[in-house]
């Protein structure tokens, strides 16, 4: 304990300089402008930007990555509030009570609240993050090749079940797609080529960057100027600091929501909408004034966006200690990790331990820099709004080629940009969802190399998947996960509770 306080305080003293200071301010308010323009998203936000970092000093680089992600998830909220567009899919719940806030001339608070509850929001998540990601590594050390195989496919699962929820199916498939395009190219063990189909240029695989710009970049690209979208600004004259007491009294709320939203961000590939929605459902149970939600409640407006930001830190945890990534946009930190020398897992902590504390202080510098910029700038910031789309999207295009090309200086990474952007605008109107497909793109090599490896271990034999202890359990949640998906097991569940239910409510 005393240790992780000593490597934490080290840490927050590391970025304590004018350097890291000047690239927290300018990441995160890049990041904030890029989540309140609809269209962009934290996810495309980070991927098409870390070509930028590769001058960057490795701490420096995910620095700012992370001030970025941080931003855009707030971002979004300003959108949501005056104009009912979300700048991104995590501030889809802010809308509900936001935007009757706003038409009701409470615009000001609104943003006020929704500024101050996603600082509280990601201040829980960075708790939880520091107390639970030490512990979680310590753990993760036990696993081996059966463990990690069963852990890849569950984050496939999980996440192909929970961004589908109407109908899982969809987030099977595109996760399986994913997993498809993992194969793609050189195999670790052997050497062997699969599926390149005679082209040199797949012999080293898809790589994950252009393929990310193209499904989130690209992708949203073509729906956004498909879409027809009202530019409407509502007044927010009123004030923006929000008074001690609105904040007080939503104490438990922020907590609960700070806490949903954490776990919910550990979940591999499930994201800050999740978040957001989970949280946001929570608090309308718990509330005493839950009619009010949906037409301007306060506590609505917090508990989104509490959820939305505390997911981020969680995120974070799967992330650095078993490297599977708890968002789309954490998968890029990963790339950025990898292309910066940092290998996040079950190493870190023998490998480059102060790494992860200097995770817990960029989250909370990213996390002061939104309470300062978002309370002080949100007048001048919603300026940016008003930039016509016909002009915004065609410099996002530019971004998404450049920062494809950029990796390996290559024309087929842009190549494979405009395949992914092409496929995700289909994907996306016949609404599969993308984050599936990027987890199966991320976790399919995992997955791959573990299976085999463990079949040589136990010379063929698959009895180790599923009788050592770790395995069983990860193996059995994601039989249920797939269970509980389907229909008729669904009914049957819930005709089976109401039953058992039944007799005690009946007798009040």
């Amino acid at each position: 304990m005393l240790e992780g306080l000593a490597l934490l305080g080290d840490g927050v003293a590391h970025f304590l300089t004018w350097q890291s200071l000047f690239n927290v301010l300018w990441a995160t308010l890049l990041g904030i402008i890029i989540g309140l323009l609809p269209g962009l998203t934290a996810t495309m936000g980070v991927a098409l930007l870390v070509t930028l970092t590769y001058p960057m000093s490795p701490d420096q680089a995910i620095l700012s990555l992370m001030c970025i992600y941080v931003g855009a998830i707030y971002g979004g909220s300003r959108t949501a509030i005056l104009l009912a567009i979300p700048g991104t899919p995590a501030s889809a719940a802010t809308t509900l009570d936001g935007n009757p806030l706003a038409m009701s001339g409470k615009g000001g608070l609104a943003m006020g609240l929704a500024t101050t509850s996603s600082a509280l929001g990601t201040l829980v998540g960075i708790v939880c993050l520091a107390l639970l990601a030490p512990l979680l590594t310590e753990a993760a050390l036990n696993f081996g090749s059966y463990e990690f195989f069963w852990l890849a496919l569950f984050g496939v699962v999980i996440s192909g079940r929970l961004t589908a929820f109407d109908d899982p199916i969809k987030g099977y498939v595109a996760g399986l797609l994913g997993l498809l395009v993992a194969m793609i190219g050189m195999e670790g063990l052997h050497g062997f080529r699969r599926f390149t189909f005679g082209m040199p240029a797949l012999g080293g695989g898809i790589d994950l960057i252009p393929a990310m710009v193209g499904a989130f970049g690209l992708a949203e690209i073509l729906v956004v100027m498909k879409r027809k979208v009202s530019a409407r600004i509502f007044d927010a004259s009123d004030r923006v600091v929000p008074r001690f007491k609105d904040v007080w009294k939503y104490r438990r709320t922020t907590v609960r929501s700070g806490v949903i939203g954490t776990f919910v961000g550990i979940v591999p590939g499930v994201g800050e909408d999740i978040g957001a929605w989970g949280s946001y459902a929570a608090a309308k149970r718990k509330s005493a004034e839950a009619d009010r939600f949906g037409k301007g409640s306060l506590e609505g407006l917090i508990a989104a966006e509490t959820g939305n930001s505390a997911a981020i830190p969680g995120s974070m945890i799967p992330t650095l200690t078993l490297a599977l990534p708890g968002s789309a946009a954490a998968a890029v930190l990963i790339a950025a990790m990898y292309i910066h020398g940092i290998r996040p897992g079950p190493m870190l902590l023998v490998e480059n331990a102060p790494f992860l504390y200097q995770v817990v202080a960029m989250l909370a510098l990213a996390t002061l820099a939104i309470l300062v910029l978002g309370l002080a700038l949100t007048r001048v910031l919603l300026r940016v709004m008003t930039v016509p789309r016909e002009r915004l999207m065609p410099v996002v295009y530019v971004l998404c080629v450049v920062g494809s090309f950029a990796i390996a200086q290559r024309m087929f990474d842009v190549y494979v940009m405009l395949a992914f952007g092409i496929i995700g605008f289909f994907l996306r109107e016949m609404r599969y969802p993308m984050a599936p497909l990027v987890m199966g793109i991320i976790l399919g090599t995992l997955l791959d190399v573990n299976l085999r490896r463990g079949l040589a271990l136990s010379n063929g034999d698959l009895t180790p998947f599923f009788t050592r202890p770790v395995s069983a359990v990860i193996c059995g949640l994601v039989v249920l996960s797939i269970l509980f998906s389907i229909p008729v097991i669904q009914r049957f569940v819930t005709r089976l509770f109401i039953k058992d239910r039944g007799p005690q409510s009946g007798g009040g």
